[in-house]
């Protein structure tokens, strides 16, 4: 269990499909208000102890990446980790209960945490994860970072948890953090993905449709597993790594998930946005998802598609595949059995 009222578990690929972002090779669109994202971050940040509370999300993304970081090797003394929050994953490999929590740390060199909000940022300073790391703290915007503080080769890793898929510009942001990146540097992210939250999302679009005969955009566009996977690939990134975990928490009302989602610093935050919701729609919305989604013991289940993805700046050392019709073994005579043309079983 994760709280009073949480938990989670790993769940089946979604039936329904939301709204896919969309991207373009011309000049970004802005889909999201970046002034409005750092004033709710901020604001979440400000209330200390409930911004705590629901860091069970990011915690077990961000054990989850640790698990991914636990099978490299190589060691990185100049980490970037790119928009970090408060440092979960910072906290998580201090944590003696995480497993191969020492291994990670003795990899890591110098961490620089940068995040646009300062409160978010700088709320877990006090913490004693800060005297057993080499910490850094700076502000700047992620999606437009300095390249006086930060130039070309600069660091080994970029990390980044929960952060991209608020990322106006990701072709862009995605070249310069392979810019940022010595020969052979990692860059390792984790962010929501297209499915998450499709419960709520179809059940807000429901109960609009039901009291007010159309629809509003509540829930953010989310970029597609196959999206990031090709936008690595535009940023010349080598030797890819990109999965998916379905994360499902369950919450005892629509209003608690809501809550928890705005005390994240989660919450839509599109430049095209619908007003408040009026609570009528509210309790329609609440009476749809349990009809939908509920589960047997009352609660409602709500899933976090996670996309992590891992790839390497092209440096002359790493493994290239060979050369078309460069092999020097005949398949035929490897495989005798199947000479004759049988298809193998």
């Amino acid at each position: 269990m994760l709280g009073s009222r949480t938990a989670v578990r790993l769940a089946s690929p979604a039936v329904l499909r939301p709204c896919f972002r969309v991207f373009y090779s011309t000049k970004p669109f802005q889909v999201f208000d970046k002034r409005l994202k750092r004033v709710q971050r901020d604001r979440a940040a400000s209330n200390v102890e409930q911004s705590r509370e629901v860091d069970y999300l990011r915690d077990e993304i961000a054990l989850r990446a640790t698990e991914r970081l636990a099978f490299v090797t190589k060691e990185f003394p100049r980490v970037l980790d790119l928009g970090s929050g408060p440092g979960n994953l910072e906290r998580l490999i201090c944590d003696p209960n995480t497993p191969d929590a020492e291994l990670i740390r003795n990899r890591l060199g110098k961490i620089t945490m940068v995040d646009s909000s300062e409160k978010m940022l700088n709320r877990d300073k006090d913490l004693e994860f800060n005297k057993v790391l080499n910490l850094e703290r700076v502000v700047d915007e992620e999606e437009n970072l300095s390249t006086e503080r930060f130039p070309s080769n600069s660091y080994d890793a970029v990390i980044s948890n929960m952060t991209m898929h608020w990322i106006n510009d990701l072709p862009g942001v995605l070249k310069r953090v392979q810019d940022i990146l010595v020969p052979d540097g990692m860059f390792m992210a984790s962010m929501l993905g297209g499915d998450s939250l499709f419960e709520l999302r179809t059940s807000l679009q429901l109960a609009e449709m039901e009291r007010k005969g159309g629809i509003s955009p509540r829930v953010s566009p989310l970029a597609d597993v196959r999206d990031m996977g090709a936008l690595l690939q535009q940023a010349k990134f080598n030797l890819l790594t990109v999965d998916v975990d379905d994360i499902v928490v369950s919450y005892p009302d629509v209003f608690a998930l809501m809550e928890d989602i705005q005390a994240m610093g989660e919450s839509n935050a599109t430049i095209v946005r619908a007003h408040s919701l009026p609570r009528d729609v509210l309790m329609a919305t609440d009476s749809i998802y349990r009809s939908m989604h509920g589960e047997e013991d009352g609660s409602l289940p709500a899933t976090f598609r996670i996309i992590y993805m891992i790839g390497w700046k092209p440096a002359p050392t790493q493994p290239k595949p060979l050369k078309r019709g460069s092999g020097q073994v005949n398949l035929k005579e490897a495989l005798p059995q199947y000479a004759d043309g049988e298809e193998p079983k």
